[in-house]
């Protein structure tokens, strides 16, 4: 995956406009791997990304787990939580499941925000 552009508080125009960029662009033969996650406002984007959340994501980015059980262990938290936020992020597609158990392929976050 490697980068994730998260935009905050973009509109529909300026969302649809970069999908049809990024579709011409693929029709012109460029390779266009692009990984964006929009939030409506910056309330959702707490709500979601939370300081529990990102250490999740940052201690799997640098150690895949082979389950959620390593993991809560590996973070010093409640198994139900950790589960919940796994599944969580898994939906948004910031987490991997594999044979080889959870990873994070996401190298870097950037944060678009209009204001």
């Amino acid at each position: 995956m490697g980068k994730l552009q998260i935009h905050v508080g973009e509109d529909y125009d300026r969302m649809t406009a970069r999908l049809l960029d990024a579709v011409q662009r693929a029709e012109a033969g460029e390779d266009v791997r692009e990984n964006h996650l929009t939030f409506e406002n910056w309330e959702t984007l707490v709500k979601v990304l939370t300081p529990k959340r990102m250490e999740l994501l940052h201690h799997l980015r640098l150690s895949p787990t082979a389950s959620i059980a390593e993991l809560a262990r590996a973070l010093g938290r409640d198994y139900k939580r950790v589960h919940e936020d796994v599944e969580y992020l898994t939906e948004l597609g910031l987490i991997e499941r594999g044979e080889d158990g959870l990873r994070v392929e996401v190298e870097e976050i950037r944060a678009q925000i209009a204001i």
